[in-house]
């Protein structure tokens, strides 16, 4: 027999996807009307970026602009789809929450910008003759923050499932004769990649200001090489369980590290999460209820004896859940004593 709930969470989620969708859909077609129905009125090329003293000191040619607006949507339109289509995004209201109000935020702040730009170059002939900008600024930064906030809202109506521990399952027989070791990893090539190419980009600016060809290069080589580290960083994370405790690395040089006793550890699991969950890549969260999301999926998540949680995403998640409630198990008997 189907169970309704199970029923109702199915129609709540295609109907989620489907709004979702939807809202994508009109941003996109928003982009593309606005700037088309004004295009006999604007000069081309147009102001598309104004200075400290709010006059134009760039611009770009008409059909770039529309182009680029249209597809810097379409590439957050395009990760959120696939976030809340793979994830458990539509029915856990907290995510979901989040994932409306940054959807609405984006999609507001394009069209915002979008608009405001159109308007400085209407009818102006060139584009160094168009509008300056000043109160405006304030407008772009509020209105998009109005229709997040409202997205939030909207987000939190509808069905909450929890997203809290399972039920214990079996667990791994442990041979008393040996000493279980249970290694795992998960990498995300595309910040190892980021990474290489802000560091490399980083030293050749450096080089080319050393020597005189580039005097500017001195003020992108920190910000640059704080990427490439950082990257570096959560490019990677590193599980080891054996029977003393549990060891976390981060980086492709396995630092820094944490190692947590396994007397410290009450129970394990496995959780699907994703970066729209928990506020994106890297180590997100607070100590005491943290996520180190390396890619979006099959986590593994451990429980302190003093209520705090940490979930790491890396490969084979259920089987080092299983050896470390086993190994909890095995020395529960020794604790009581």
């Amino acid at each position: 027999m189907t169970d309704p709930q199970d029923t109702s969470v199915t129609g709540f989620r295609i109907r989620f996807l489907l709004a979702a969708a939807a809202w994508a859909v009109l941003v996109a077609a928003v982009l593309v009307a606005v700037p088309l129905a004004f295009a006999g009125r604007l000069p081309d090329p147009l102001a598309t970026h104004w200075g400290p003293s709010g006059r134009p000191d760039g611009s770009m040619a008409f059909a770039a602009f529309v182009l680029f607006t249209v597809a810097l949507w379409a590439v957050v339109a395009g990760i959120g789809a696939g976030v809340a289509a793979r994830g458990r995004t539509p029915v856990r209201r907290a995510s979901r929450a989040w994932f409306c109000a940054g959807l609405a935020w984006a999609g507001a702040f394009t069209v915002v910008t979008q608009a405001f730009t159109i308007a400085a170059n209407l009818d102006r002939g060139h584009w160094t003759r168009a509008a300056g900008l000043s109160w405006q600024v304030a407008v772009v930064v509020a209105a998009p923050i109005a229709l997040g906030a409202l997205g939030w809202l909207a987000g939190r109506r509808g069905p909450d499932v929890p997203s809290g521990p399972p039920q214990r399952g079996p667990l791994i027989d442990l041979d008393p004769g040996k000493r279980p070791v249970w290694v795992s990893t998960a990498t995300a090539p595309w910040a190892t990649r980021l990474a290489l190419v802000a560091l490399a980009t980083a030293v050749a600016l450096a080089g080319a200001a050393l020597s005189g060809l580039f005097g500017g290069g001195w003020g992108a080589v920190v910000p640059l090489a704080l990427v490439g580290v950082v990257g570096l960083a959560v490019s990677s994370v590193s599980v080891r369980v054996v029977p003393e405790a549990l060891t976390v690395s981060v980086g492709p040089l396995r630092w820094p590290s944490r190692r947590v006793r396994l007397d410290h550890v009450e129970q394990a699991w496995v959780e699907e999460r994703y970066p729209a969950q928990v506020g994106g890549w890297g180590y997100r969260g607070l100590p005491g209820r943290a996520t180190i999301m390396i890619r979006g999926g099959e986590c593994l998540v451990v429980r302190y004896t003093s209520g705090g949680r940490l979930a790491i995403t890396v490969d084979d998640a259920e089987t080092g859940a299983a050896l470390l409630n086993a190994l909890i198990a095995r020395q529960q008997p020794s604790v009581e004593r």
